[in-house]
């Protein structure tokens, strides 16, 4: 048989024989390059049903059990930054230690025994200019508080100033009159005697040191009320676990009572030393 005949018999896929058949015919040069290409990796592994689906991948967020996967982008910052931890008392212990300096800062200007503090004096505010009777500097910004015994020296910076910082002393609460200086010597110096403590006396800052006290309590009634406020709206949102909430809950209790009894202590502290005055 002609080899151009089986070649088209076997639909072009007869593979010619060099042995058989002189690459030189022409028949066989026909055979070679009109040969049908072998099909390709991508069309052997194309499914030949159309119908059958292939397998997808499916988003993580639709996956069941993919809960741990949601809280944990969640809480990482491309998430729009890092969850609230409800275990972070910072700005609670801040606020607690803020009111415990603010009490030390009260009871201090106390006197006690008879000894005076010279930061009330330098606190109190005064009119320097009669002009503009807004404008009140401090008084340790224009004179110089001296304790002495039981006197207290106001060395004042300027003349016109001695008025106006006596003036200050005598309107303040403080029950203190001011004297110029005894021998006249120095224009500038006002002295103050400081009067012995009474039993009047002692039970009126024993009682003022309790309202320093008090007023420090509600300071951490109030940072706790922040805190307790935080950790409500992280049960609103469902930013946290219940457990972790319950924790912290706990946890922020014991910060609380550990800032109260500080306090306390501080006020005990200071009426013993203001009763034995």
């Amino acid at each position: 048989m002609d080899p151009s005949q089986l070649y088209l018999r076997s639909g072009g896929a007869l593979r010619l024989s060099c042995r058989c058949i002189k690459p030189t015919c022409t028949a066989t040069r026909l055979a070679l390059t009109t040969s049908t290409p072998a099909p390709t990796t991508r069309s052997r592994l194309q499914p030949s049903n159309p119908s059958i689906r292939n397998f997808t991948s499916t988003p993580i967020h639709l996956k069941k059990g993919a809960k741990a996967a949601r809280d944990a982008a969640a809480k990482s910052p491309d998430a729009g930054g890092p969850a609230e931890d409800p275990s972070d008392f910072s700005a609670l212990e801040a606020d607690i230690a803020a009111a415990v300096e603010r009490l030390k800062d009260d009871l201090s200007k106390l006197r006690a025994g008879g000894r005076f503090n010279p930061e009330v004096l330098e606190q109190l505010r005064v009119v320097v200019d009669k002009s503009n009777k807004g404008a009140k500097v401090k008084l340790g910004d224009v004179a110089q508080v001296v304790p002495k015994g039981r006197t207290v020296q106001v060395v004042v910076g300027e003349k016109e100033h001695v008025k106006p910082v006596s003036s200050a002393i005598q309107s303040s609460s403080l029950s203190l009159t001011p004297q110029p200086d005894p021998t006249g010597a120095n224009p500038l110096l006002l002295v103050i005697n400081i009067p012995p403590p009474t039993a009047d006396s002692r039970k009126a800052v024993v009682a003022e040191a309790a309202k320093a006290g008090d007023k420090a309590a509600t300071a951490v009634k109030d940072a706790r009320g922040k805190q307790q406020k935080k950790l409500r709206a992280m049960q609103l949102d469902k930013s946290a676990r219940p457990d972790e909430l319950k924790k912290a809950g706990t946890l922020m209790e014991k910060v609380v009572e550990k800032g109260s009894a500080e306090v306390k202590k501080v006020v005990d502290s200071a009426k013993k030393v203001l009763e034995s005055g």
